[in-house]
């Protein structure tokens, strides 16, 4: 369906995916690369015109969303080859296949269905859990800073995980921040020594407050910072044009990712690699992020997905 440069984006004509299209298009333009637009025909259209065909030959029922979408894009489409597809089967399944072999896929937080308090649609999820490429989900008005056609002002946010993030995360978050000209923060968790309030099995006063345990902190910072800069260090040279701004934080990456995503311009997390039932789940980190960060969330599968 697409070639190999190309950027791919699913729409059916709501405003998240309006919102999804306009980024789309810019960041079409800025890699040079062909835009693919694609919609998922209703189920009654694709019944609809199986119905036609078993009759003999007809013409191909219009699809109205392609049609308003190539009116209102055309202009504003300067410097972009744009191509425009009408597809059949299921949204998550026409699209990943759509995607194969694609540079990106972007999709907006939700489609028309589903409930307005959902803050990721399951369509959108399930993309960014299968898709064979990186997905990136835009998000709706409500939740995005500003946008500017692809390119939002802003760094570029990397959550790593220094055993489990895959390379081509890494790669992808780096030259992510190269084309766009902003520094790359990259946040990475450490573990937190449990408290001793919340130990059991210790037979003891109810009242009595155990001894508090040596402070351990300082040394997993120390420890968490020197192997984070490990990790990056040969991406660093190889895009030295890119700063790199480092950060620990206690626990969970994502309520820091999120925080910093109200000023970033893209967050990047990687799909982790499941033994079983990997379409189904997508890491807790890249899960927080999609349902609650302001910015684009580029969700990128290891080579193995490729």
């Amino acid at each position: 369906m697409s070639e190999k440069s190309a950027v791919v984006v699913g729409v059916d004509g709501s405003e998240h995916s309006l919102r999804a299209l306009e980024w789309a298009l810019g960041t079409a333009r800025s890699l040079e690369a062909p835009l693919t637009v694609a919609h998922v025909r209703s189920e009654a259209l694709q019944l609809g015109s199986a119905r036609i065909e078993s009759l003999g030959p007809a013409p191909e029922l219009p699809d109205t969303v392609v049609d308003a979408l190539a009116a209102e894009v055309g202009p504003r489409a300067e410097g972009v080859d744009v191509r425009y597809a009408s597809l059949d089967g299921s949204v998550v399944d026409a699209l990943a296949e759509a995607a194969r072999g694609a540079r990106l896929l972007v999709v907006g937080s939700r489609g028309r269905g589903g409930f307005a308090s959902l803050l990721v649609g399951s369509n959108s999820r399930a993309l960014a859990a299968s898709a064979p490429c990186p997905v990136v989900v835009v998000p709706h008005e409500a939740r995005a800073a500003s946008l500017e056609g692809g390119a939002a002002a802003g760094r570029v946010l990397l959550g790593l995980h220094v055993e489990e993030t895959a390379d081509e995360v890494v790669d992808f978050a780096f030259e992510a921040a190269r084309r766009r000209k902003v520094p790359l923060e990259v946040v990475t968790a450490y573990p937190v020594p449990p408290s001793p309030a919340l130990l059991i099995g210790a037979p003891a006063p109810a009242l009595q407050v155990p001894p508090p345990l040596p402070d351990e902190t300082p040394e997993l910072v120390d420890t968490t910072t020197r192997r984070q800069e490990e990790r990056l260090r040969p991406f660093a040279e190889r895009y030295p044009e890119v700063e790199v701004v480092p950060a620990v934080t206690p626990a969970d990456a994502a309520a820091r990712l999120v925080e910093d995503s109200a000023e970033a311009g893209l967050l990047v997390v990687g799909r982790h690699r499941r033994h079983r039932v990997e379409t189904l789940l997508v890491g807790s980190v890249a899960h927080a992020v999609l349902h609650h960060a302001a910015c684009p969330v580029a969700v990128v599968p290891p080579a193995s997905r490729h």
